[in-house]
């Protein structure tokens, strides 16, 4: 049981912080004592640079289960493999320390230790952690944290940690703008008007954290003008055979939920015992993997319905691999790994833009503070156009409404997860909708 409270919560959390907005905080610079083991270029005796270290913090052991959070982690370090084997940065190497925190706050702070004070990385890279328990640590020694997953809302807190999709908030200590942050309507919008879905279904458990971003979700789905239909499942013994039966006694065009992909398989499941078609089964970036097949095994006709969609390029369109360089390189650096991701491409983007930032101070000396440097510009980046352009700024206010795009990808037996347009044409003017991480 206690597993599975995990799962869903973790599920949960990932979903929430997924679909808003990127927020964050900022503490005075005065509130950090400058350091002077920063590391920087040290000859070797041969007459060779030393490498360069980076931190990849994961919770690969997590009550959640093996292989939840490792994308990012595998995503970066298939880069920094190929990066070394192309002579590394300005002939550096980049030597690539891991730690796996066990999905705990203790575990989290013994790594941020382990790498941060002991190791003396130069940056972390690809956090994936469930408890960022060490965030603040991370921030406190000015360390840059390059292209982290935001499962909860350290990215949205702190100075010197910079998440795969940005932040506008002032990042003083404080998530997002007093506490809330913000998250816009460009996923229901898109599906209102590609592809003219108007009853919309959320399936949730009786459980606090699924319950809550089902709310959420409700809400960005009423201020689209859809008529939504709840559904709320026992967490311990959930019948979403009913569910599945409601949501097509209610005429729902398009599923949204709150729940674990053990849940989402569950569900699929029943909707196709019961005949529930539905125009799209939306699910998030997380669950964007090459495993689908076996997670939906036996429900094939909602497993065909599944759209994902985030804010990265599609790793696995065939079309998309052939005409863009950058999503090539990806293929073609992971093809030795089991399964692939979503979450393996933001990995690798990671870890090219910490490559980016390094070279930009590869002539001088590739210290913590001169990658931070880089990354505090205010400039967008895209890891050639790996990524929708991620931004971080510091608006006094929260925004009322932000143009947003999006990356669409629909499953589909024959041909895996296919584009439905390019990421940069799908956009849209949406209302920017506060909840309380």
């Amino acid at each position: 049981m206690r597993r599975r409270v995990r799962v869903a919560e973790c599920a949960v959390a990932g979903l929430l912080l997924l679909v808003g907005t990127a927020c964050g905080s900022r503490l005075p610079e005065s509130a950090f004592a400058d350091r002077s083991d920063r590391p920087g270029r040290t000859p070797t005796r041969s007459g060779t640079a030393e490498p360069l270290r980076v931190g990849i913090i994961t919770s690969a052991t997590s009550p959640v289960g093996g292989n939840t959070f490792t994308g990012p982690r595998d995503g970066a370090k298939a880069y920094f493999d190929r990066l070394n084997a192309r002579g590394g940065i300005d002939g550096r190497r980049v030597d690539v320390r891991t730690c796996d925190d066990g999905g705990s706050g203790v575990g989290n702070n013994e790594c941020v230790h382990k790498l941060v004070d002991e190791d003396k990385v130069v940056a972390l890279v690809a956090t994936s952690a469930l408890d960022y328990a060490g965030a603040s640590r991370v921030s406190r020694a000015r360390v840059p944290d390059i292209g982290g997953q935001p499962i909860g809302a350290a990215y949205d807190t702190y100075p010197h940690l910079y998440g795969i999709y940005g932040s506008l908030a002032p990042r003083d200590g404080k998530p997002g703008w007093d506490g809330k942050l913000y998250g816009g309507t460009e996923i229901y919008r898109y599906f209102k008007r590609e592809q003219g879905a108007r009853t919309a279904a959320v399936v949730s458990y009786n459980q606090s954290a699924s319950a809550a971003y089902a709310r959420l979700v409700t809400q960005g789905l009423k201020a689209e003008g859809y008529k939504v239909v709840t559904e709320q499942v026992d967490f311990a013994l959930p019948n979403f055979r009913a569910a599945a039966a409601d949501l097509k006694e209610q005429g729902a065009d398009v599923v949204f939920d709150a729940i674990d992909t053990y849940g989402n398989a569950q569900l699929c499941k029943a909707m196709d015992d019961v005949g529930a078609d539905v125009l799209a089964k939306v699910t998030n970036v997380q669950n964007w993997n090459s495993t689908v097949r076996e997670d939906y095994k036996d429900a094939p006709r909602c497993r065909n319905a599944l759209w994902a969609t985030g804010s990265s390029r599609n790793y696995d369109d065939p079309a998309t691999a052939t005409d863009h360089e950058a999503v090539r390189e990806f293929r073609d650096g992971t093809k030795n790994l089991k399964s692939h991701s979503q979450w393996q491409l933001e990995g690798w983007a990671a870890a090219m833009w910490f490559t980016d930032a390094a070279r930009s101070c590869a002539k001088t000396s590739v210290t913590r503070a001169c990658v931070d440097r880089f990354m505090d510009t205010g400039k967008p980046y895209t890891a050639d156009g790996l990524l929708l352009p991620v931004r971080y700024e510091r608006l006094p206010e929260p925004p009322k409404t932000r143009r947003t795009c999006l990356s669409v990808a629909r499953w589909e037996d024959a041909g895996g997860w296919v584009s439905q347009g390019d990421m940069n044409d799908e956009c849209f003017d949406v209302p920017q909708l506060s909840y309380k991480p």
